[in-house]
């Protein structure tokens, strides 16, 4: 049982104690989220698919004497993820927190986009939530007042041309987790759909898209200009989010106003977010015909 105050008579974090499972640590808001989680005094279980960026954020975690397990892990490997809970399940016999953050970017027309490259996307941004939440929910079953949060994205609310499979796994992320919240509602276990907007993270550097370098380069200065949210301030606002128990939470002031401008206009929000500005900034440049595979 963890007491709300420490020997020293300090109040204690909301998270000091509890077991979190975090995907996708090794950068971005995975990162910052286990950095911020790690100096609350909770118990980390991370994992990344690249060993080394995970090695690093095992290095900036400010508080040594919080353990933190961490595991090199695709989360397309549903047998990789079984494995692991029932590792978790056998050091802790529990989970307190389930964060399912991973995921990975494809830029492109639909009509260029590869069935292969969009099978990737699926499998990783929707397949590896669903393998997640599957195998850690008889544990978060265990403890006494758990969380479980999917990182869906403002590409979960509305659309953009260049970014169909993209949409697709993060629209499909966010009906399976309203849907699972009400499955869940009188259950001991919170669940929480976040929607973050533009993230100063690598995900479009490390995505696919169908471009040559300038265009690239193109791209990825846009998505920096766009990008005003740092991880630091989106972990926070999870944290946050999972102590005051939210179903769903906004990341970013683009976010927030840009899931108004949809709602005010459902259909022709595209035609308005276009004039405005931030959603062509996130479309991949043209490409002439000559240039396309």
């Amino acid at each position: 049982m963890i007491l709300p105050f420490d020997q020293a008579g300090k109040p204690m974090s909301y998270f000091a104690g509890k077991v979190a499972v975090v995907t996708g640590a090794g950068s971005g808001i995975g990162r910052a989220l286990a950095q911020a989680l790690n100096a609350a005094g909770c118990l980390l279980e991370i994992s990344d698919i690249n060993a080394e960026s995970l090695e690093e954020t095992r290095s900036l975690l400010g508080n040594p004497d919080v353990p933190c397990e961490s595991r090199q892990l695709d989360v397309s490997d549903r047998g990789a993820i079984e494995q692991w809970a029932a590792d978790i399940d056998a050091r802790y016999s529990r989970v307190d927190i389930v964060i399912n953050n991973a995921g990975v970017a494809l830029t492109g027309s639909a009509e260029d986009n590869s069935y292969e490259d969009i099978e990737w996307l699926m499998n990783i941004n929707f397949w590896g939530v669903v393998y997640g939440c599957k195998s850690f929910l008889p544990l978060l079953r265990k403890s006494n007042g758990a969380h479980l949060v999917n990182i869906s994205s403002l590409f979960g609310i509305i659309a953009v041309p260049t970014q169909s499979a993209y949409h697709a796994a993060k629209f499909a992320v966010r009906g399976y987790t309203e849907s699972l919240r009400q499955e869940l509602a009188d259950s001991n276990i919170h669940v929480c759909c976040v929607h973050p907007g533009g993230i100063k993270t690598n995900i479009a550097r490390s995505g696919r898209i169908e471009a040559d370098d300038e265009e690239k380069a193109e791209f990825h200065a846009r998505f920096d200009e766009m990008a005003k949210t740092t991880p630091e301030s989106a972990a926070a606002q999870i944290l946050s989010a999972m102590e005051r128990k939210h179903p769903r939470l906004l990341i970013g002031r683009d976010a927030k106003w840009v899931t108004l401008i949809s709602r005010l206009f459902p259909t022709s929000y595209p035609r308005i977010l276009k004039w405005l500005g931030p959603a062509d900034m996130l479309e991949a440049p043209e490409r002439s015909p000559a240039n396309r595979q």
